[in-house]
């Protein structure tokens, strides 16, 4: 039977965008695979809004990530995670280690990024470790990456801070030491994306398609004319989400039971959490009586 990433792999083969959503729990893995999406991203973003409440600052650790992991993989394991490494939680060792632990538990691909850790005490700009070091912390990742098959994503967070001729010669640089995907962060015109694409040299590249972050964020079908393979979107479920827990509270406020329009009915809620697959998986197990 295929492994995730020799089924990624194959994904990756075939012709088309692929749009990745961005999944962060056990329920937004299991609606994505139920929508019939094959693959999906487990959002760094994404899980710092559902454990922390607050805002993707790396201030998540490897271990809640890794965690966060364990739920999507458990609730969707045919889904073809791609999992949001960050920057290795530190050197070139623990990139390795990083990678391995992924790898191991099935993740399909892994990003690893170029930002400077710990973060500054800054929301703005995103200043990014040394080219050679980036290089090293690469070159450690699909080492690594050998032991299970898992691809590896190179990112670079150095546009805004370093320019887009840094940039484009850090893809050159990752896609020299063997990454399997590409990832220019906060492009700033379509420009911009093409140069990247061509820098991956035919290898799949990554981007962001959520609005907002001060970088373009063109439509699906302008993302494949650009020559790029995977879209995701971190806003696109957990944003909605939000709304949606909104409008609950204030319904419930407004002495409601719930938000009339935004609200499941009862019987899909309950298809939906799999309430009938657990009665049929438990009827053999039930004693007379």
């Amino acid at each position: 039977m295929p492994t995730p990433p020799e089924r990624l792999r194959a994904l990756l083969a075939e012709p088309g965008l692929i749009a990745m959503p961005a999944v962060w729990d056990g329920i937004s893995a299991k609606l994505t695979a139920g929508a019939g999406f094959k693959t999906a991203f487990l959002s760094g973003s994404c899980v710092a809004a559902s454990r922390l409440g607050g805002p993707d600052l790396d201030l998540i650790s490897f271990g809640e990530m890794f965690d966060s992991f364990t739920m999507v993989r458990r609730a969707a394991p045919d889904l073809l995670i791609l999992a949001d490494g960050d920057h290795g939680y530190g050197n070139a060792m623990n990139v390795q280690r990083t990678v391995r632990a992924y790898g191991q538990a099935g993740a399909a691909a892994i990003l690893i990024e170029d930002k400077i850790t710990p973060r500054g005490l800054t929301a703005a700009g995103k200043p990014c470790i040394p080219r050679e070091e980036a290089r090293m912390k690469i070159r450690a990742a699909v080492a690594a990456a050998k032991e299970s098959g898992i691809l590896i994503l190179a990112r670079t967070d150095c546009r805004p801070t370093a320019g887009i001729d840094e940039a484009v010669a850090r893809i050159e640089m990752y896609v020299e030491e063997g990454a399997d995907i590409l990832f220019l962060d906060s492009p700033a015109d379509e420009a911009e994306v093409r140069r990247a694409v061509a820098a991956a040299k035919g290898r799949p590249s990554f981007a962001v398609l959520s609005p907002g972050g001060g970088r373009i964020a063109p439509s699906q079908t302008l993302a494949a004319e650009l020559g790029l393979k995977i879209g995701t979107f971190p806003t696109g479920m957990i944003s909605p989400a939000m709304a949606g827990i909104e409008a609950g509270l204030a319904a419930l406020k407004a002495g409601e039971q719930e938000a009339v329009g935004a609200a499941l009915p009862t019987a899909k809620f309950r298809e939906l959490l799999g309430y009938g697959a657990y009665e049929a998986a438990a009827k053999p197990y039930v004693t007379e009586g």
